[in-house]
């Protein structure tokens, strides 16, 4: 990667759709910064997981950030005393919802970017197969961006920001798609939101089936270890 490249920061949580979307950026000809978050979540095993898609996929640098959203709670992936939900995708915003959550970390990736002097913000959002999250829909990422360029010196100044959601309209089985044919290995991602330390899936959460029916309907193989795998 030149260094000429522009710089755009990565939001990366080590799952299927942000490994997908480094990637796309990577084929883009940008330069990645990447920014996860330890914000005290049950699956802390997908931080692991970020550090090894970052690594390979060439990002030029990568960071964690440490937050308590467990201090609120109100979320299943941040407070112990609600269950993940393991019955099937239901309707309506499901209780893994963590509140402000892609607010906040969008908000962190914004002033990442505004150090770096870069214009370019990547998320791996999707409202296709998705979990109900009102922050993963278009009308929000473009709230956000209006927000961005009117709260910013660079945007006051006209370096216009742009956040790229560029899984928002795909599917998971050509998120998948997209992601194997620029070498994305999904054996390095975590999805689970009860992983195990070892980062092995739970296979009865939203978020595994999502991902294992996106493998199915791409004619692919989950490369996913599970807990009760024989």
């Amino acid at each position: 990667m030149s260094d000429s490249a522009r710089p755009a920061v990565i939001l990366l949580s080590g799952g299927l759709d942000s490994a997908t979307t480094l990637a796309i950026a990577r084929s883009a000809g940008f330069r990645s910064y990447c920014l996860s978050f330890d914000y005290g979540q049950r699956h802390r095993a997908e931080l692991v997981a970020a550090a090894r898609v970052a690594t390979a996929l060439g990002a030029t640098e990568h960071r964690v950030l440490k937050l308590d959203l467990g201090q609120f709670g109100g979320s299943a992936l941040t407070d112990d005393n609600i269950a993940v939900p393991v019955d099937g995708v239901q309707p309506g915003i499901p209780v893994t919802y963590v509140p402000a959550r892609n607010t906040i970390m969008l908000s962190l990736a914004l002033a990442w970017a505004e150090t770096l002097g870069s214009r370019d913000i990547f998320v791996g959002v999707n409202a296709v197969d998705y979990s109900g999250y009102p922050d993963c829909r278009p009308e929000y990422i473009a709230a956000f961006e209006t927000m961005a360029n009117l709260a910013t010196k660079a945007g006051v100044e006209g370096e216009r920001l742009t956040i790229h959601a560029p899984l928002i309209d795909l599917s998971k089985a050509e998120i998948i798609r997209r992601g194997t044919e620029l070498g994305v290995d999904y054996s390095l991602t975590v999805s689970c939101y009860q992983a195990d330390a070892e980062g092995r899936a739970c296979g009865v959460c939203d978020s595994c089936r999502l991902r294992h029916e996106g493998f199915i309907a791409a004619g692919l193989a989950d490369p996913t270890p599970m807990r009760n795998a024989s």
